[in-house]
């Protein structure tokens, strides 16, 4: 099957997810710095969402690129992505609102968490219908990145309990981690 319709609908599933979490980003109701400074909570939890979101897009990209066909796991698969990463402008607009709130924080990180386990679904497809020899697996490798991105949202989910705070900063440092792109798949199409 050719892989540009599947890249062309998550293309624009996660625009549509990027125009929602910004559509929820309100005007102030004063005139001053103090009603602006009201909304910096909903605000960074917008442009946190954003650059998760852009993460996924470029990896989604770079990953489609070292793909050459796909079939009906995969398609399947990518839906799977695409479903958990379609609650991320609730969770984004919750977590915001209730500023730092345990359970709106730890269920930010669950979706999170949830998205990076449909991206190994996905990567898997992928690497079982084009083989063990494939561009896409001779990068991957052990994929420490994914796993400690695993790690570090499973410790955000539990900590959101305890301190909220903590688990903010790890999902922050997931995003951090993965805001180059993947050099594994980028170092395939060098020459």
């Amino acid at each position: 099957m050719n892989k540009a319709r599947l890249e062309a609908f998550s293309d624009g599933v996660i625009a549509i997810l990027i125009t929602i979490m910004v559509l929820d980003l309100k005007v102030p109701h004063g005139r001053d710095w103090a009603a602006l400074a009201m909304l910096l909570p909903v605000f960074l939890s917008y442009a946190l969402s954003f650059i998760f979101l852009g993460i996924y897009w470029n990896n989604h990209h770079h990953m489609l690129h070292a793909t050459t066909r796909i079939n009906g796991k995969i398609l399947w698969a990518n839906l799977h992505l695409l479903f958990w990463l379609s609650l991320v402008p609730f969770t984004t607009a919750w977590m915001g609102e209730q500023r730092s709130a345990p359970v709106p924080t730890a269920v930010y990180g669950m979706v999170f968490l949830l998205s990076a386990g449909a991206w190994l679904i996905l990567q898997h497809a992928i690497i079982a219908h084009e083989g063990k020899d494939s561009k896409l697996s001779l990068a991957m490798g052990k994929d420490v990145k994914g796993k400690t991105s695993a790690g570090l949202y499973v410790l955000g989910v539990v900590l959101a309990f305890i301190y909220p705070w903590i688990a903010d900063a790890l999902y922050v440092s997931v995003a951090l981690l993965w805001l180059v792109p993947d050099r594994r798949i980028e170092s395939l199409f060098k020459g």
